[in-house]
């Protein structure tokens, strides 16, 4: 194989890495162009934490019939995220949205489409008890682990008191905050590597900051803001689902989602919260008209005037992060 031919299949290989290889070390030390991670501070994480973690993330016995783990519907080959509109749990079930991208969510301030899980601790456990998920409470998934040795001396080795609930939380938490992506074209631009981004992204990025106004919500360098807005996705005749209104009872909040961060955007397709949206030239097209109508749509949205070129440019510095 020759010089050219052997480097255009490497940047087609690299090109399709959806994210940095889960690292403890991401933890303290985060990859070019994201900030420090807040940390617990106690118990404070360790490699032993984390390789647990690891290790229940990808094993099936934390659902009711074996079959579903964390991974099932958090990929690494996905960005973390689901391919599917609504990942299937154990029994032929279906989750209630779509599964998000785990990357960099350790820096989350809540967790889940409507903010309703306060700590990473709290979420990891979610879906194990979850019926339409892995179905399994979390005293028989303890039950489970006490009795297998492998877990039992893992939880040992990483926890002076073992196999208990809030270790288990603890393990899979650490594990997440370790899903970290960054380092990415966009960041190695930033560093002054103008030709980090080829025309198309540049002038794509050059359409998120200006007459896109993406960055209002998707808020660099981790590409949201935390916050929950009304798009109208999931409006069917009119009528919203509640959104964040659900968790907090309040009206403002009828159809309100969280922001997801943009970073490994190009593997993690379908987008929303549901799913709805196949392609990332589909997400572009919804925010071009202004989102679907919705009787609290949010301020922040409306109909956008990008020509062809814009739209096309604005995909390339997306598939960039």
């Amino acid at each position: 194989m020759n010089w050219r031919r052997g480097r255009a299949w490497w940047l087609l290989a690299t090109a399709w890495l959806p994210a940095q290889e889960p690292a403890f070390a991401h933890l303290t030390a985060p990859p070019r162009g994201l900030p420090a991670m807040a940390l617990p501070a106690a118990p404070a994480p360790t490699q032993a934490m984390f390789d647990l973690g690891k290790a229940l993330f990808h094993d099936p016995i934390l659902s009711l019939d074996k079959t579903v783990s964390c991974h099932t519907c958090h990929r690494q080959d996905h960005a973390f995220a689901s391919p599917e509109r609504l990942p299937r749990g154990v029994g032929g079930q279906q989750a209630r949205r779509h599964a998000p991208s785990l990357l960099n969510r350790g820096y989350g301030k809540t967790q889940r489409w409507d903010g309703s899980s306060p700590t990473l601790e709290a979420f990891v456990l979610e879906p194990i008890a979850d019926p339409r998920e892995m179905a399994l409470p979390v005293e028989h998934a303890l039950q489970r682990l006490r009795a297998e040795e492998r877990h039992a001396t893992a939880f040992s080795k990483a926890f002076p008191d073992g196999v208990n609930q809030d270790n288990l939380a603890t393990a899979l938490a650490t594990f997440v905050r370790g899903i970290v992506a960054g380092d990415a074209p966009y960041d190695e631009f930033l560093a002054g590597r103008h030709d980090a981004l080829t025309p198309a992204q540049r002038a794509g990025l050059w359409v998120f900051e200006s007459k896109g106004a993406c960055w209002k919500c998707h808020t660099p360098p981790l590409f949201t803001d935390e916050d929950f807005h009304a798009t109208g996705i999931g409006v069917v005749d009119g009528t919203a689902e509640p959104g964040r209104a659900a968790h907090t009872g309040k009206p403002a909040d009828h159809g309100r989602f969280k922001t997801p961060g943009l970073r490994g955007l190009r593997h993690s397709a379908p987008y929303m919260h549901d799913g709805s949206l196949a392609t990332l030239a589909d997400v572009v097209a919804f925010y071009v008209r202004g989102g679907n109508p919705h009787p609290q749509l949010d301020r922040k949205l409306a109909p956008l005037t990008l020509t062809e070129a814009d739209r096309l440019n604005l995909v390339a510095f997306l598939e960039s992060l």
